[in-house]
């Protein structure tokens, strides 16, 4: 039997609102890095896991990213994938 296709939506804290699918993975959660620049841009980097433990994960590799890469600042956001009508 093949696996239903649905559509997962993350809402951001600054409302920011992602949607991925259609989609039979059953990921959980969705991450986003926003990094300031020097010279005053930014770069926004995301990605959705399949669960809290693993996004968490990506956030101690923003340290090292803030080095390799220069940043000024950044913001590492983690939201819940809820699934939504598509």
């Amino acid at each position: 039997m093949a696996k239903k296709r649905r559509y997962l939506t993350a809402t951001m804290a600054d409302g920011y609102v992602k949607t991925i699918g259609p989609t039979t993975d059953s990921f959980t959660h969705y991450w986003r890095i926003v990094a300031t620049l020097d010279n005053g841009k930014t770069e926004v980097f995301w990605g959705h896991t399949r669960s809290l433990a693993e996004a968490k994960k990506k956030r101690a590799a923003t340290a090292d990213a803030t080095r390799m890469r220069g940043w000024k600042s950044h913001l590492f956001e983690i939201a819940e994938l809820v699934e939504t009508a598509g």
